[in-house]
C-alpha cells in the first residue's frame, strides 16, 4: 500500500503549508478510495486527505459497513495523524474499530490504530 500511497503525493495540492499528505480508504470488497490534501489560500476552504478519501467512498455509494481500513502518508519524514476535524470524520462515518495504518515516507515504520484509540471518549451521533 505504500507505493500507492508514494504515487498520490504528487497529486496533492500543497502550495501553502507544502505539506502534502495522502490517503487510502480500503473497503471490504477490494475497492478503494484515493484521497489527497487540497490547500487553498483560505485554509478552512481546503480539505485533507482523510476527509477527501472517505467523502469519496461515501459518494459512490459506500457506508459506515464498507470501510475496512484507513492507509495515511504524508511526504515528510515523520508519522502523521488525523487532524481533529478528520478525527470527528473518522467517528461520524467509520466503524469504530476501523484499522488506521499511518506510514512513515521515509523509512519502514507503520503504526495502526483505531478511531476509539485516537479518539477516547469522543462526541457522536450517540450523544445527540
Amino acid at each position: 500500500m505504500k507505493e500507492e500511497l508514494i504515487k498520490l503525493i504528487k497529486n496533492s495540492k500543497s502550495n501553502y503549508y507544502n505539506f502534502p499528505v495522502v490517503s487510502i480508504l480500503e473497503c471490504h470488497d477490494g475497492k478503494t478510495f484515493n484521497g489527497v490534501n487540497i490547500e487553498t489560500s483560505s485554509p478552512q476552504a481546503g480539505i485533507c486527505a482523510e476527509r477527501c478519501a472517505i467523502y469519496s467512498a461515501i459518494a459512490n455509494g459506500y457506508d459506515t459497513k464498507d470501510f475496512k481500513a484507513l492507509h495515511i502518508m504524508a511526504a515528510s519524514c515523520n508519522i502523521v495523524y488525523p487532524c481533529m476535524i478528520c478525527r470527528q470524520t473518522l467517528i461520524d462515518y467509520c466503524p469504530r474499530d476501523l484499522d488506521i495504518v499511518l506510514y512513515d515516507a521515509d523509512s519502514n515504520n507503520i503504526v495502526h490504530t483505531t478511531i476509539d484509540s485516537l479518539t477516547p471518549n469522543a462526541f457522536s451521533s450517540e450523544d445527540l
